[in-house]
């Protein structure tokens, strides 16, 4: 039987690897944005591994609304992303530094 300390260990790692992924790759967006995504499923895994053992389903409808979230979070970055290589020809974050208005 599988217990909750195993699903928040794979959370716990899953959000490790993310948050490495963030520091080390300071680069490039769309990493930065796959970063950002595994940390929400990693909570979406906490949330979903505590409603089950307290049965309770609070925690599966979070997980819903998150899911929604990260959804609209990814489609508006890529489209900035798309907006941002046009005009720039780059994904560099280092070259984004400035803001013209």
């Amino acid at each position: 039987m599988i217990e909750l300390s195993d699903y928040l260990t794979v959370a716990a790692i899953l959000f490790s690897i993310s948050m490495a992924g963030i520091f080390i790759n300071r680069k490039n967006l769309i990493i930065l944005l796959m970063c950002i995504e595994l940390m929400l499923l990693a909570v979406n895994i906490n949330f979903i591994a505590f409603s089950h053992f307290l049965g309770n389903a609070d925690g599966q409808i979070f997980v819903f609304f998150i899911l929604t979230v990260a959804a609209a979070e990814a489609a508006i970055g890529l489209a900035l992303l798309v907006v941002l290589f046009r005009h720039r020809q780059t994904i560099n974050v280092a070259t984004l530094d400035e803001l013209r208005g």
